[in-house]
């Protein structure tokens, strides 16, 4: 399969993405983000449906729900739509292919995770008439995850440390990235409110999702796992069925390919205010199977210290702008792994899950 399909900046992605749905005879619909990109080019959640309206299955591919993460999911998604065989098999299956493109396209374009209200699209699905959950966890290390200072002081990574050795790596991760809802200057802030993202991808979802009877969804991620390799996580709610669905169609002879947080066999942490939630509430007629499909890049340790830095950095406009730049590139190196190899193997799994998707809602 062909690299080229990767990109360097979100543009050059975007440009790429609907080249690939014009030269199919697929029509785009573009919804604009309010603030411009890094370029000062326009931001854009563009939607590609592949398939009739009234199909009864329909599988979602989406992008870049953690922005940076987009330049491996536009390169999955621009390769699918030039997949001649993908194609054939849903036309024939009556199975519509839709694609979501840059969910989060400010954070695509600036190479950050968050959107452009600091905010993880990913823990922001939540139903903010009601109380917010309390990360306890978090609000006794948030002061050692942005300090005042960066690098951090040798005391804060003494204490750091010190956590680590009493709670765990695994307690650590789980503090971090479970989701947080009361430090917005914080890392993995859900929010207060639905984001602009969080509403566009729910009127995709009322606009392409609601007369079909079978809705599959594969939200593509890097930044979890060892390099290269793209875990499948469940992503849905704690349902044997669902799970074992998913299995079935993802998980190889056995079964065990498909990895969940429910019962700790996924490298994701226990999670909250999660996208595919939107997918039943908003299609509450169509039986739903979703995953994540996590690629690895770098160590754990090494993401969270990428995403620290930024945040202390947003923390900071007054930093000098080639700081500012030195620290957006250790983001997007550790979310996105600029080697054929990688991208190579990056592409094979998509493109076998898409393939694999496709025949599951078939069947």
């Amino acid at each position: 399969m062909s690299t080229a399909n990767f990109s360097q900046t979100y543009a050059e992605a975007r440009a790429k993405f609907l080249a690939a749905a014009e030269a199919a005879g697929l029509d785009s619909q573009a919804h604009i983000h309010p603030l411009l990109g890094r370029e000062g080019e326009t931001l854009a959640l563009d939607v590609v449906r592949d398939g009739p309206a009234d199909a009864r299955a329909v599988l979602l591919v989406s992008s870049a729900c953690h922005g940076v993460e987009g330049y491996c999911g536009s390169g999955v998604q621009t390769t699918l739509l030039q997949d001649a065989a993908l194609r054939r098999a849903a036309r024939a299956s009556g199975v519509a292919i839709l694609y979501l493109h840059a969910l989060n396209p400010h954070g695509f374009s600036w190479w950050r995770r968050t959107t452009h209200e600091n905010v993880d699209l990913n823990r922001n699905f939540q139903d903010f008439s009601q109380p917010l959950p309390r990360n306890t966890a978090y609000d006794a290390i948030a002061h050692l995850l942005v300090p005042a200072e960066w690098p951090p002081t040798p005391a804060v990574q003494q204490a750091t440390q010190a956590w680590i050795a009493s709670h765990g790596l695994p307690a650590w991760q789980a503090a971090v990235s479970g989701g947080q809802y009361h430090h917005p200057e914080g890392l993995f802030y859900g929010g207060h409110n639905p984001t602009w993202s969080h509403q566009a991808v729910r009127q995709v979802l009322r606009d392409h999702g609601q007369r079909c009877a079978r809705l599959a969804w594969i939200d593509l991620h890097t930044g979890l796992g060892p390099s290269g390799v793209g875990e499948r996580i469940f992503a849905g709610g704690d349902d044997a069925v669902a799970i074992a669905r998913a299995r079935a169609w993802w998980g190889g002879p056995v079964g065990q390919a498909i990895t969940s947080i429910y019962d700790g066999s996924s490298t994701s942490a226990v999670l909250t205010g999660l996208m595919w939630e939107a997918g039943p509430q908003e299609c509450p007629q169509a039986e739903h199977t979703g995953i994540a499909l996590e690629y690895g890049t770098v160590p754990i340790t090494q993401v969270l210290d990428a995403l620290r830095a930024d945040q202390w950095a947003e923390n900071h406009p007054e930093l000098p702008a080639d700081q500012r730049q030195r620290i957006r590139q250790q983001v997007r190196d550790a979310f996105y792994t600029n080697t054929d190899a990688w991208k190579q193997q990056v592409l094979a799994q998509g493109v076998e899950a898409a393939h694999q998707a496709v025949a599951g809602l078939a069947g």
